[in-house]
């Protein structure tokens, strides 16, 4: 097992070059193949929202022309950026598959982030977006938390700054739960080429022997350690395991993702939500 193609959501924004730069990384480590995939923002969505809505807005084509002519330019610069880290990197330009290379290519569509990624992400052995500022406290993370549930893949959420190390130290998210026996499956490549795996269980949050997961990564060629992780009245399940992970110095933590329905957790809060708000460390998760 290991990753052959990945998909970058390359944004533009603030989260954007931590997502490229990690991204390229993890292609010349696996050899594999990256595409960038940007999502320009169509403007005619919004007078279908206020229209639907009952808000009347400006049809102005003049208008929508400008924000046509302001996404194409964002793009561009986008799509400029990559390339430049891409060959940072040594990665070969390339559509169809080579043998034993760390390629690059691009893809932009027009519409909706929301369904597009996870469409797109479905088609691809991993996927990595980046974590921005903008989604800290929003009940919706929108890109990330659609291609979480919809893609079928796993996710890594890039940090803004791209590590001097990753993948070094990994900690285990283990809950037991169908989600996180995925997400240990998904990372298994990562797990391999890790120095020190460490299995993070947190009290109560435990269905399932943290050991037989030990034993099981041994036949896998990947050695672990467990550690018992002991609540904290008053913190929640994703800040306790961020803090262990922490201090357990890891560069990278895997764990499920949405354990419960994400309406669920909208309302009564989650460690999917409280990790991607939160995290200042690679995440890679699988729902």
């Amino acid at each position: 097992m290991t990753f052959r193609t990945i998909l970058v959501g390359a944004s533009g924004g603030s989260a954007n070059d931590g997502a490229v730069e990690l991204a390229c990384q993890l292609a010349v480590r696996f050899h594999a193949h990256l595409e960038g995939y940007h999502v320009k923002f169509d403007p005619t969505e919004i007078r279908v929202a206020a229209s639907s809505g009952g808000i009347a807005v400006p049809a102005a084509r003049v208008w929508i022309d400008d924000m046509k002519a302001d996404a194409a330019r964002l793009a561009d610069r986008t799509k400029t950026g990559f390339f430049s880290m891409a060959e940072r990197y040594g990665l070969i330009r390339a559509d169809e598959p080579p043998h034993d290379l760390a390629t690059v290519s691009w893809r932009d569509d027009v519409g909706r982030a929301g369904e597009l990624v996870p469409a797109r992400a479905r088609f691809f052995d991993l996927v990595v977006l980046g974590r921005s500022a903008r989604v800290i406290d929003m009940p919706s993370t929108d890109v990330v938390e659609q291609t979480l549930l919809r893609s079928g893949r796993p996710t890594l959420l890039a940090p803004s700054v791209t590590p001097s190390a990753f993948g070094g130290l990994v900690a285990i998210g283990w809950d037991g739960s169908a989600q996180s026996v995925r997400a240990v499956a998904a990372a298994l490549p990562l797990l391999r080429a890790a120095r020190a795996v460490v299995i993070l269980s947190v009290d109560g949050k435990s269905d399932v022997d943290a050991t037989a997961a030990s034993e099981h990564l041994l036949w896998h060629g990947v050695r672990s350690k467990c550690q018992d992780v002991y609540a904290v009245s008053g913190a929640g399940y994703g800040a306790q395991l961020l803090a262990a992970s922490r201090d357990a110095g890891a560069d990278l933590l895997v764990m499920g993702a949405f354990g419960h329905a994400p309406w669920r957790e909208t309302l009564f809060g989650g460690a999917t939500r409280e990790i991607v708000a939160n995290s200042l460390l690679a995440v890679l998760m699988m729902h």
